[in-house]
């Protein structure tokens, strides 16, 4: 239980949504909030009207404020009214935009920050990958690690489940019926749920002994390309084709066009470096947390996914 720590978190997007609920019961009455955008708290769309609804009915208060818009000093003014600080932004703004939030936790004087990098890990992946916005998020970890006044947590979970499966991301095709896969079918991925990422995440700031000034390895599940190919054939009874996407070809694609997103995704896991860790040694399996499998999500979301016919 976080008892008395005032708490915000940052965003309530998919992840954002998750963490909130997952931290609402063990957070003191009064104590959790969460930084949205004054367009967001007025919005009249349903579907950001139907989350605000479920915030108030958490207990979750609003609190405005623009990470893109405004400047460090008053992300830094909004920051220090709380203890705990949880970024689930995504990249939100563009480029320096993590770096300003970063810097303004650390001016702020918050006791504990947890930044966005709910993703691949990005020490073993390096500087100067496809993915450019990589680099600041190595930016991110030197600042936390070069000083020792508010601590920090960095919970890996690879990709999020569903992204695998965005037919913008072109990795599974199934109007195609075909699954791309990235540098060789038996390269692996780590994937994890946005719930399972949110429902961990409550449990890793509310771990005892407190954990504090590291990396926290989270996962799903860890598959080849060549297993969600299986699975796919197995749960949709259908036999899909396998194609290898190499590096090389990846990188002659992004070449092509240096500023497509999905691109420099596709040859940065293309790649292998820090995508996928064993699921074994991870945070959840230590602590016996339940998480959704690959094959799980497949199930659930089978009627969906069948609804792509080839």
């Amino acid at each position: 239980m976080i008892q008395h720590n005032a708490t915000l978190v940052l965003g309530a997007g998919q992840l954002g949504m998750a963490v909130l609920r997952n931290l609402a019961p063990r957070v003191a009455k009064g104590r959790l909030s969460v930084l949205l955008r004054a367009s967001t708290i007025a919005s009249t769309d349903p579907d950001k009207q139907r989350d605000l609804a479920e915030l108030r009915a958490l207990g979750v208060g609003l609190v405005e404020g623009d990470l893109a818009q405004q400047s460090p000093e008053a992300l830094a003014a909004t920051f220090r009214r709380h203890d705990t600080v949880v970024s689930c932004t995504g990249f939100v703004g563009g480029p320096g935009v993590q770096r300003k939030i970063a810097r303004a936790a650390l001016d702020s004087g918050v006791k504990r920050y947890v930044p966005w990098q709910f993703g691949v890990d990005y020490d073993v992946i390096g500087r100067g990958s496809p993915q450019d916005l990589f680099d600041e998020q190595l930016d991110v970890r030197d600042l936390l690690r070069a000083q020792r006044a508010t601590e920090w947590i960095i919970i890996s979970t690879g990709m999020f489940t569903s992204f695998l499966f965005e037919p913008a991301f072109g990795v599974i095709d199934l109007a195609a019926n075909t699954v791309h896969a990235l540098g060789s079918l038996d390269n692996a991925v780590t994937l994890t749920t946005a719930e399972d990422i949110g429902a961990i995440t409550a449990e890793i700031l509310c771990a005892q002994p407190r954990i504090a000034n590291q990396v926290v390895h989270v996962a799903g599940d860890t598959v080849t390309y060549r297993e969600v190919a299986d699975a796919l054939d197995r749960l949709l009874d259908r036999n899909v084709t396998r194609r290898e996407l190499p590096v090389p070809e990846l990188m002659r694609a992004l070449a092509a066009e240096p500023g497509d997103t999905m691109r420099k995704y596709r040859a940065v896991f293309a790649q292998g470096r820090g995508v996928a860790w064993d699921k074994a040694r991870t945070f959840n399996a230590a602590r016996g947390i339940a998480v959704c499998s690959v094959e799980q999500w497949l199930r659930e979301h089978r009627d969906d996914i069948r609804s792509a016919r080839p």
